[in-house]
């Protein structure tokens, strides 16, 4: 038995696989160890994952995070994951790793992630070739939902946009200033709460304001992003919700931009587990 975990700021979705059975697919709140402690990690997983997956007979362990870019976080998520699968043999590699295999497999092209955050890499159909930093959502993150949601709510608190937004956001989100302002300066997980106001700004994403935030904030993506991969002719692909929901204005500044999308995927995870079917062999 082998199991592949995805896991971005938001939500981790695990594959359990398993000779002579179907696959088994569990969803639980998101990994990442720049927000959570190991103690933390590891009690998480053993709240969400069935106690009917026996942690002893895992054999193999395939964690793709974000956050999972550094040595020391890496270990953390090993360490948790250690915990919950005993006997396991543990790969921990970063999601933008998931979105490269998900995306080209052994092939070529840049690879993006547009989800909560957002990311990019130039993928060689091994390993990654280079990477711009994305920053986090208060530095980087371009085109990222927490990043469009920080602009949202920035908008709507200063008076930046229609009325009729402005009102409706904070009837249907059943909210107040100071509640937003608390969520976004004292809770934890700032980049989810803001992220999840994508869900409201995909309701009105036909006015003139939605897709000016929209075009605007992917415009910067390729700007400070993209265009500092010196091949141009590169493959490129998405994967997050808010590349496939916005795929459409994602796409339309791409040709404006002077890329082409080959392929757009709302999760990495059909991809990752062709790729590891396909190797089946532990990541080193």
């Amino acid at each position: 038995m082998y199991i592949i975990l995805d896991s971005g700021s938001t939500k981790t979705e695990m594959l359990v696989r398993q000779e002579g059975k179907a696959d088994e697919t569990l969803i639980f709140p998101g990994i990442n160890p720049f927000y959570q402690t190991e103690e933390e990690i590891a009690a998480l997983l053993f709240e969400h994952i069935d106690e009917h997956i026996q942690g002893n007979d895992v054999e193999e362990t395939f964690f793709y995070g974000a956050g999972c870019s550094f040595p020391e976080k890496k270990a953390m998520v090993a360490n948790a994951l250690k915990k919950r699968f005993p006997n396991s043999k543990i790969s921990v590699e970063n999601d933008l790793l998931a979105a490269s295999r998900a995306l080209f497999q052994d092939e070529r092209g840049i690879a993006c992630i547009m989800g909560t955050g957002s990311n990019s890499c130039l993928y060689n159909g091994k390993e990654i070739e280079q990477n711009v930093s994305p920053l986090g959502f208060i530095l980087g993150d371009e085109g990222s939902g927490a990043v469009i949601g920080k602009k949202f709510v920035a908008d709507c608190l200063k008076n930046q946009m229609p009325q009729e937004i402005h009102d409706t956001f904070f009837e249907q989100r059943e909210t107040s200033v100071p509640e937003v302002m608390e969520r976004v300066y004292k809770k934890p997980f700032p980049n989810r709460y803001l992220a999840s106001v994508c869900r409201f700004i995909y309701g009105y994403r036909e006015t003139d304001y939605v897709q000016n935030l929209i075009r605007t904030s992917f415009t910067e993506f390729f700007v400070r992003n993209i265009r500092q991969y010196p091949i141009t002719n590169e493959k490129l692909g998405f994967v997050g919700s808010i590349a496939h929901y916005f795929s459409q204005e994602l796409t339309q500044v791409a040709q404006e931009q002077g890329y082409e999308i080959g392929l757009i995927l709302k999760q990495p995870m059909a991809g990752l587990a062709q790729y590891h079917e396909m190797k089946k062999t532990t990541i080193i």
